[in-house]
């Protein structure tokens, strides 16, 4: 990775980009709630389970896809596959809304197809899912398939850490510990190839997010 790209890599994933990560903990809010999550290594048990079982096997893969397609028709493609092969309403729902609030940054900050591909969301509730908008805002920020990789791998990662803090799981020094920690499972699964085809099985997250989805008070979007 090259300076320019590094400086842009740093900007994109800085806790203080607006990309509205904060308001996301893909399960870990219900999961604190009934008790299932409530130390650091419960949290570790967690995260590696999303990275190694949806991030890796399925985001990953459409994140590819969308960072090589030709077009916005073809990039739509890819988000319908997304929306098919998701078969939670709650997981796809926070898809969309993850990959919609990141669209609205990036479009008025890159402009052209960013902002192309966000008025194409706007008029179809299946499309806008998280994978496929940040294949092409990174594209078009300038990173190449690797970076981009690793960013959504590691906002993952930080974006979870920071969830548990906000829960009062984890202290900033315990959060930033999980984070590190996650450094060499990330960096083991970023040195080999990306799997040809989709497959993510993470239950446990994906019962917690349908049954967030029903609460009627709560702090994250998931």
């Amino acid at each position: 990775m090259g300076t320019e790209q590094l400086l842009i890599a740093l900007q994109q994933g800085d806790s203080a980009f607006p990309s509205g990560g904060f308001a996301f903990s893909w399960g870990l809010e219900e999961l604190a709630a009934g008790g299932l999550v409530a130390t650091a290594a419960d949290v570790e048990g967690f995260l590696d389970d999303l990275v190694v079982q949806r991030w890796n096997g399925f985001d990953r893969v459409f994140l590819g896809r969308a960072h090589g397609a030709p077009d916005l028709d073809a990039l739509a493609a890819v988000d319908r596959a997304v929306e098919v092969a998701t078969w939670s309403e709650a997981v796809r729902a926070g898809s969309r809304r993850a990959g919609r609030a990141l669209l609205g940054v990036q479009a008025r900050l890159i402009g052209g197809d960013a902002a192309a591909w966000r008025a194409r969301v706007e008029g179809d509730d299946e499309l806008g899912h998280l994978a496929p908008a940040q294949g092409l805002v990174w594209r078009l920020a300038g990173l190449d398939l690797a970076a981009a990789e690793a960013l959504s791998a590691w906002s993952l990662v930080q974006g979870v850490a920071a969830a548990a803090l906000r829960l009062g799981l984890l202290g900033h020094l315990a959060a930033q510990g999980v984070a590190a920690r996650n450094r060499a499972r990330l960096s083991a699964l970023l040195a080999r190839p990306a799997p040809d085809e989709p497959a993510g099985f993470t239950p446990v997250a994906d019962i917690a997010l349908g049954r967030h989805a029903r609460r009627d008070a709560r702090l994250f979007a998931t």
